[in-house]
């Protein structure tokens, strides 16, 4: 690509965008920025660029500019059916995410991990695996340090390991990992993709590029993962919490390989069968990269977690604090309440995301879950499931910080206050981290 003859419109002043324009300007393209968005932050970004030699683009400006521009460059958060990249496909021109423009200029190997839950346990873990092995490796992608800012930065021994969530995947084309990782698939951003053949069909995308050199790393146990077999033509490496005869596996506590035995469960710092299958992940990977095994093991055992994933906050008034706020689906939730050991009050509620909350409820009513208390902009559709599942326990709140201190009202010495909202965090919050660390700052006392 020749950037010097190039005008780059750069849509979503998000980490990703802001990357993306540096990215282009650093290279000589003549760049445009735009976001619908008002906020502090994004005038200082904004104000940056510009003193670096972008154009800002206001929403009276708009007419016209895919005519004038020949490339968009579309965050993550803005959806491809959106009238913009609509206006620049409608006259031919080109689409593309941050993440993609990363990937065309990538020397490193690259491992590429999508899934509707555990991908960030299972880059951290792989990552973990790479660096304890002496290898340059690199987390990036969907986990706040985008692809754009390491591609030209890592050679060719060096490793990137990324995250690709299914915003990503409908801009990216280019990326043709050596090992791809699917880690689950189940209800998810279904507000953001209309249907689940959609969202199937994204994820499927990162295995599209895989020739008979490269591998994917595949959940045998799930069974629409399982089908993507049917139509690659990569090697494949399944991961499975069922006793199998090849690829990584669980069985009697244990975890195998080919055969081998590798570690014990219970020698894992983290708890939760989610936790275990993410491991198998990242093990199937390490295996497919053809790294030492036992090392592999140990990395894995060693692995203490991800922030916001079922993560304990403190303990206070004999009552454990867990915040689980990356819990933004109907299936993170459940895990994350499966892995509870206590009576426990949870947090759920937050921005919809287009699912049903039926399932969630019946679970519930199944578990430890003593009470929960439903807030945020979907509080009524919670309410709702939690009635027609026949839950009864519960409280009603509008804000995040009102339910924090009813959960903490109803929860008894000796029981958990979980936060794993199933829901996004968008109406009162910027994304998850901010929520878990509300979580953690109020129910901590400072």
């Amino acid at each position: 690509m020749y950037f010097r003859n190039q005008k780059f419109l750069v849509a979503g002043m998000s980490r990703s965008g802001e990357s993306a324009a540096k990215f282009l300007l650093r290279r000589g393209a003549e760049v445009y920025l735009y976001d619908d968005v008002e906020s502090d932050r994004i005038t200082e970004v904004m104000n940056s660029l510009e003193e670096a030699g972008a154009h800002r683009v206001r929403q009276d400006g708009l007419d016209g500019i895919a005519d004038g521009c020949d490339i968009l460059v579309l965050s993550p958060g803005i959806p491809i059916d959106n009238p913009l990249p609509l206006a620049f496909g409608r006259r031919g021109k080109a689409v593309i995410g941050e993440e993609e423009l990363g990937a065309l200029f990538l020397r490193a190997t690259s491992v590429a991990v999508t899934g509707t839950n555990g991908k960030t346990t299972t880059v951290t873990m792989i990552d973990d695996i790479l660096r304890a092995q002496g290898k340059n490796s690199v987390l990036c992608g969907n986990v706040g340090n985008p692809l754009v800012n390491e591609a030209e930065n890592l050679g060719f021994d060096d490793f990137a390991v990324i995250e690709v969530s299914s915003f990503q995947l409908e801009t990216l084309s280019s990326l043709r990992p050596h090992v791809a990782v699917i880690t689950n698939i189940t209800e998810d951003h279904l507000n953001r993709h209309y249907n689940m053949e959609n969202y199937i069909f994204l994820k499927g995308k990162l295995l599209r590029n895989l020739r008979g050199s490269e591998y994917a790393v595949l959940n045998y146990d799930d069974p629409i993962v399982r089908s993507f077999a049917e139509k690659i033509r990569c090697r494949v490496i399944w991961f499975s919490m069922q006793p199998r005869t090849d690829g990584v596996w669980c069985e009697n506590g244990a975890v195998y390989c080919d055969g081998a035995r590798l570690f014990s469960v219970s020698d894992m710092k983290t708890e939760g069968a989610h936790n275990v299958s993410d491991a198998l992940a990242a093990m199937g990977a390490a295996s497919a990269l053809g790294l030492d095994m036992e090392r592999a093991a140990a990395s894995v055992c060693a692995f203490r977690g991800v922030r916001h994933r079922i993560e304990t906050v403190c303990e206070r008034g004999g009552k454990t604090y867990i915040d689980d706020s990356k819990g933004t689906n109907v299936d993170a939730a459940v895990k994350a309440v499966e892995s509870m050991h206590r009576d426990t009050v949870i947090l759920l509620g937050g921005r919809d995301k287009g699912y049903e909350y039926y399932p969630l409820f019946r679970k519930l009513k199944d578990s430890r879950v003593v009470h929960a208390v439903l807030y945020g902009e979907n509080r009524y559709r919670l309410l709702a499931a939690a009635q027609e599942a026949g839950f009864e326990n519960f409280s009603l709140c509008s804000d995040f910080e009102t339910a924090v201190r009813v959960a903490d009202r109803e929860a008894k010495p000796g029981q958990n206050v979980l936060l794993s909202p199933a829901s996004s965090s968008f109406d009162e919050f910027s994304g998850y981290e901010e929520r878990g660390d509300a979580f953690a700052r109020i129910v901590s006392g400072s």
